[in-house]
Formats: structure tokens, C-alpha cells, sequence
């Protein structure tokens, strides 16, 4: 375990490829937050990058063609945080791991985000999970503790017990581990992971995706009718979209729920600064002249420290 996903490549990388190549296709040089890109983090690693395939179409033949006696990863990052859609292709994980055997190198696949739960399980188009990646013969896969998986900022390595034991070695892994309160707490989040249906209803993060429309709208109009009884608020529940950022499911859009607050003679961009300053700090997002209260992720036992809060801006 290392402080995030891009550490957790850049030791795997430097671990297992320094001087050498990782071949990767040109579909999958993504861009990751704060604008650190894949190429960049390998060449960090000092390693070599070799593009391969195009941008919507590359085969297992592109990678075998690409291979060279100076070759360590075959590498497959999943585009976590975008789409290609149309006319596309790219090799199975299956495939890549068959190669990668054949020529004695190692398989790798970044899954970003990771999950170890079915999505589907909260009505949610199915994301690759860790476990489907290890199982198809992945050497190595690297992915985030936080984000899906719902713990702290962290960057996981799995796979081969010879691997990780040389990455453990790198002196760069020192530099780069994570430290000991946020491992407690990603050892908190994964011991819920025991029993899915435990992780569903307790993870903040699975708890948020697994919320129905119907359970928002409640919500949404009890918190309205709290926040309405305050002279010169207007408070109104409306059906509403969110996503789920944080490089996690793109384009899937998440039926929502929000309060729309006003307060009379105050603009919206006001409103929700003072919000944000306040104590209890409160959050929201200004849209078409109001503040937008999101309740996907509100929980109910919040409800009075957001009223306590619009009562102490009143005041």
C-alpha cells in the first residue's frame, strides 16, 4: 500500500521496468487528476513508454508487434474517468496475459478505481472489479483505496507474492508508502469488505450510489419543509442529476434529488459562499439562481447541523 494509484505504478514501473519498456495502447493514455499523466508517471519511473494500436482500436497483435528484447510490462490502464465509444476494440485481459506468459513478461493492468463489489448490485452499470482482474491472470494490478472502494486516499498493489516482495525492496517505496492513520482506516474500510452485503450498507460511498430516487425525494421534501420555516428562505425539492466524479463511472448520470435554497436579498454566489465559511461548513452547488443541496449526499443525520447553519447565517 503506497499514498496513491500513481505512486503505486511509478514503484511498480520502477521496480520491474527501470531502463526498460512498458507498452501500453495509445487508447489508453489517460490524463488523471491534478493533470499527472500515465506517460508521465512512466517516464518518472525511468522507464520507456512504447504507444501501441490507435486510439479507438488496438489488438493483441499491436502489443506482440510492439515487444522488444528490452520489454518488462505489458501494461492496460483502464480509462476510468472517460469513454471511447464507436468503433472500437482492445485486447481481454486474457489475451494480454496469454502474451505476456509466452514472452516471460509481466501483465499489469491500472485499474484506477477499484472496486470490489459488483455495481450492478446498486443498479449501476458494472465497472471492472480487482477481483475479475487478478482472476484473468494479471501479475500486477494497482488501484485507489479511496474514490470506489470508499476508504482513504491510498494506492493499492495486488498480485504476484515475488513482485510485491521486490517493490517492498525499492528504496523508493519508502518515499512513497502510506502513513500509519490512513492505513488504519483503509484496514477499517476493507475488513467490511468480508461480506458485501455488509461493505453495501455500511461504505459512505456504496451507500450514496445505492440510493433510489424515491428514498432522495423523501428526503428531499423533509429537509425543504425544515429549512422553509425560516423568515425570507425558500426551500423546494426538485428532481435533479449527479455523477459521481472523483475519475469514477463517466457519462453514467445518477437520478437525484436536491433542496433548492433562496434567501431573500442575498445572491445565490453569496449564499453559498456564506455557507461554505459557516460553522457547520455546508457544501452545495449554485444552478440557475440558486443554491442546490444535493441528497444523495446528505445523510439524515445531518439534517440539523444544515439547519443549524442556515440559522446562524439568518442571525
Amino acid at each position: 500500500v503506497v499514498n496513491n494509484n500513481a505512486a503505486a505504478v511509478m514503484l511498480a514501473v520502477n521496480t520491474l521496468a527501470r531502463d526498460g519498456e512498458v507498452i501500453t495502447s495509445r487508447g489508453e493514455l489517460i490524463e488523471i487528476g491534478g493533470s499527472f499523466r500515465i506517460p508521465d508517471v512512466i517516464e518518472t519511473s525511468e522507464a520507456r513508454l512504447v504507444e501501441t494500436g490507435t486510439t479507438n482500436r488496438t489488438r493483441v497483435a499491436d502489443y506482440a508487434k510492439a515487444i522488444t528484447p528490452n520489454t518488462r510490462i505489458l501494461l492496460k490502464v483502464h480509462p476510468s474517468n472517460f469513454r471511447i465509444v464507436g468503433f472500437t476494440e482492445a485486447p481481454a485481459r486474457e489475451e494480454l496475459v496469454a502474451l505476456a506468459r509466452e514472452r516471460g513478461l509481466v501483465a499489469m493492468e491500472d485499474l484506477g478505481s477499484g472496486t470490489l463489489v459488483k455495481l450492478a448490485a446498486l443498479g449501476l452499470p458494472d465497472e471492472p472489479t480487482v477481483q475479475e482482474a487478478l482472476a484473468a491472470g494479471m501479475d500486477l494490478v494497482t488501484f485507489s483505496g479511496d474514490k470506489l472502494l470508499g476508504g482513504p486516499q491510498a494506492g493499492i498493489l495486488c498480485g504476484r507474492a515475488d513482485l510485491i516482495a521486490r517493490m517492498k525492496q525499492n528504496p523508493l517505496y519508502r518515499a512513497l508508502r502510506i502513513g500509519k492513520l490512513p492505513l488504519a482506516a483503509l484496514e477499517a474500510t476493507l475488513r467490511l469488505y468480508w461480506d458485501e452485503a455488509t461493505a453495501i450498507s455500511h461504505v459512505p460511498v456504496l451507500i450514496m450510489l445505492g440510493l433510489t430516487p424515491a428514498e432522495l425525494r423523501k428526503r428531499a421534501r423533509q429537509l425543504a419543509k425544515r429549512l422553509s420555516k425560516f423568515p425570507g428562505v425558500s426551500a423546494d425539492p426538485i428532481e435533479t442529476t449527479g455523477y459521481a466524479g472523483g475519475g469514477s463511472l463517466p457519462e453514467v448520470a445518477l437520478p437525484d434529488w436536491a433542496v433548492a435554497l433562496r434567501v431573500e436579498g442575498m445572491l445565490p454566489d453569496d449564499l453559498h459562499a456564506e455557507l461554505r465559511i459557516g460553522d457547520p461548513s455546508v457544501v452545495g452547488r449554485v444552478s440557475e439562481g440558486t443554491v442546490l443541496l444535493h441528497l444523495r449526499t446528505i445523510n439524515l443525520n445531518q439534517f440539523d447541523a444544515i439547519e443549524a447553519a442556515l440559522a446562524q447565517l439568518l442571525s
